[in-house]
């Protein structure tokens, strides 16, 4: 999910600490880590407020940008500042084979991975949302039909004007390649190539006069809003809840989505265990991760959550049949392998002229 900016208030006894870690952790209060902005709202309202009148645990709640070399250092100086993490799955992996998460003890959860989604259940990591990157346009600036895919996006005599990608390799490379006419099916056989990573960067190039950069998941709705450009790559929750709860005239594609999973973890060694299993177990209910769904359109892993989620919000799940008909599962091994030297070259080439 990444950073996002727009931190929300703290209410009663939930305390927001903003970017960064707390302090080291305190026996009864639970600190969770994740995101920030709309995302963090939609587990506060289906996870935090619930569990803390279940239980009497207070929760904290911080927020990071996905950077691992945080929880290396908590493990590596014995000193905790949080119980739970929502991690990224190429964070998990990498994470897992370094040794600086916890082993999930699903004995204590009382559930396994078989039931969760096909992937959910990490040997690190528990999953908690199904998301998407999408396509999304602003249907004040664009009148009649559409972009329809990735390769309108980047027909720029079509659909003149700017355009806005995240400033990262993750997934634009993918996107590249969907605009240039790769399946599917084929995305990673054509990225484990040297020429395949040299045509998504020569497509990215053929778009880099008209691009913007976001950052944080709020941002790019609000570059749309901001008619500072027509159209951008977003996170599907972050686009819904801008169309639904800010009333913007804007349109998701489905077309050429990147899924990916969101993961509870936990430090390695964390000295409060139980109270980090007890937390994963309540929101990883079928019936609590189906509440979340009120609040942020992203779909939900464990098996039978579906049964809790608002019909009317179903179709706007990525996940939903409809919205599947051309789609790519972001690959994880892939990424640990080779998202590092992603990065500098992307970055490079961002910063090239």
């Amino acid at each position: 999910m990444r950073l996002a900016t727009n931190s929300a208030a703290a209410l009663g006894a939930l305390v927001l600490f903003g970017a960064g870690f707390a302090g080291p952790v305190t026996a009864d209060n639970l600190t969770a880590t994740s995101w920030g902005g709309s995302y963090s709202e939609s587990q506060r309202k289906a996870y935090y407020e619930p569990f803390m009148k279940a239980t009497g645990h207070t929760v904290l709640e911080d927020e990071w940008g996905g950077d691992l070399a945080k929880i290396r250092a908590m493990v590596e100086t014995n000193t905790y500042t949080t119980h739970v993490i929502d991690a990224e799955s190429p964070d998990v992996q990498q994470g897992c084979d370094e040794g600086i998460l916890e082993p999930i003890d699903y004995d204590a959860l009382g559930f396994g991975p078989d039931d969760m989604a096909a992937g959910a259940g990490h040997e690190c990591g528990v999953g908690t949302i199904s998301w998407s990157t999408t396509l999304v346009y602003d249907k004040d600036q664009i009148s009649g039909a559409g972009p329809a895919n990735w390769a309108d996006f980047w027909n720029v005599s079509k659909f003149p004007g700017k355009r806005a990608l995240y400033k990262g390799a993750n997934p634009n490379l993918e996107f590249a390649l969907f605009a240039d006419g790769v399946a599917a099916s084929d995305m990673y056989k054509v990225l484990s190539t040297p020429e395949g990573v040299d045509r998504a960067f020569a497509k990215l190039s053929e778009l880099k006069p008209h691009l913007i950069w976001w950052e944080s998941g709020a941002q790019a709705p609000q570059l749309l809003a901001d008619k500072e450009v027509s159209m951008t790559s977003a996170w599907n929750g972050r686009a819904y809840t801008a169309i639904v709860n800010d009333g913007r005239n804007f349109e998701i594609v489905w077309d050429g989505q990147v899924i990916d999973y969101d993961y509870w973890i936990v430090p390695a060694g964390h000295p409060e265990l139980a109270l980090a299993w007890e937390f994963i177990k309540f929101a990883s209910s079928p019936e609590n991760q189906g509440n979340q769904s009120k609040y942020i359109s992203y779909g939900c892993l464990r098996k039978g959550c579906d049964a809790y989620v608002d019909p009317k919000i179903l179709p706007h799940l990525p996940t939903a049949p409809a919205n599947m008909k051309n789609w790519l599962k972001s690959s994880t091994n892939w990424w640990v392998d080779n998202g590092d030297d992603m990065s500098k070259r992307y970055n490079t080439w961002v910063a090239k002229d």
